[in-house]
């Protein structure tokens, strides 16, 4: 007899889960009057009018497919398609993720090496660490001057700290013996460093990464709700004044899905570098 395997089993579960919170959130909306059912007072009144609310499933669906079926149009500087949107907010993200991790891996590698560097660095990254990335929008809009820099420094901030902390903790994790063999060897400390410790720290690092992506994808959002413009928090500050809700709900959807595809890239890289001792 055949049986499921357990990610089958998990995946009919998911659809199972969903399917019954769809129907159910269907069902909890109350369908609105049509025009003919109406009384004339009620026409009178503007009882009729759409309300706004929480949207059925069903809206959100339909606006989806709007919404995806033609994804680039650009009508002008508020009307753009989701995917011109999420591009930019991408775009954002991206940049100031890179940046950070050209700063935090090579200066992880530093203070996980040196214990002096750890303990001369630790009070400062324990005292910056702990503060809100959108704290520091003022004070880079007043000095950058310019709302795209503004944001994308914001991400390089919210990016910095994981990716140097997983670093520094995965380089000085990495057994002893195994730096001892290079030095039998006689290798010299960079092809030490690019030969032996970055392979054994190379999961703790993607770790790392992984984080700072899910952080930054998640600030971004609320950066450029602050900043305007473009980017799919702007988009869905937008619907919000437009008091288009089924807008918002779809766009609330679409960042957790390019969140999840984010993610899942750095899962199948986090995998790719995992070891067996």
């Amino acid at each position: 007899m055949y049986s499921l395997s357990l990610n089958q089993r998990a995946a009919l579960l998911s659809v199972f889960m969903l399917v019954v919170g769809l129907l159910i959130w269907e069902a909890a909306i109350p369908a609105q009057k049509a025009v003919g059912e109406l009384t004339e007072y009620e026409r009178l009144t503007g009882a009729g009018a759409p309300k706004a609310g929480v949207p059925p499933p069903s809206q959100v669906i339909a606006k989806a497919w709007e919404q995806l079926s033609n994804p680039f149009y650009d009508a002008g500087p508020n009307d753009k398609g989701i995917g011109i949107q999420i591009g930019y907010s991408i775009y954002r993200v991206l940049t100031g993720y890179v940046m950070a991790a050209l700063i935090a891996i090579p200066f992880g590698f530093l203070i996980g090496m040196s214990q002096v560097a750890y303990r001369a660095f630790n009070p400062f990254i324990q005292v910056l660490r702990p503060i809100s990335p959108l704290a520091w929008m003022p004070l880079a809009l007043f000095i950058i001057g310019d709302s795209e820099a503004s944001a994308i420094f914001v991400i390089f901030i919210c990016s910095i700290w994981p990716m140097l902390i997983n670093t520094a903790f995965g380089v000085a994790a990495v057994r002893e013996d195994w730096v001892n063999v290079a030095r039998t060897h006689e290798l010299g400390p960079i092809k030490t460093a690019f030969t032996v410790i970055l392979p054994a720290a190379a999961p703790t690092i993607v770790t790392g990464m992984r984080i700072s992506i899910g952080i930054a994808w998640l600030v971004i959002v609320a950066a450029e709700m602050l900043v305007g413009g473009t980017g799919i928090g702007y988009y869905v500050w937008n619907e919000w004044n437009n008091l288009d809700l089924t807008s918002v709900v779809f766009s609330i959807l679409m960042i957790g899905v390019v969140g999840m595809l984010l993610d899942a890239m750095f899962g199948l890289l986090q995998r790719r570098v995992t070891y067996a001792e």
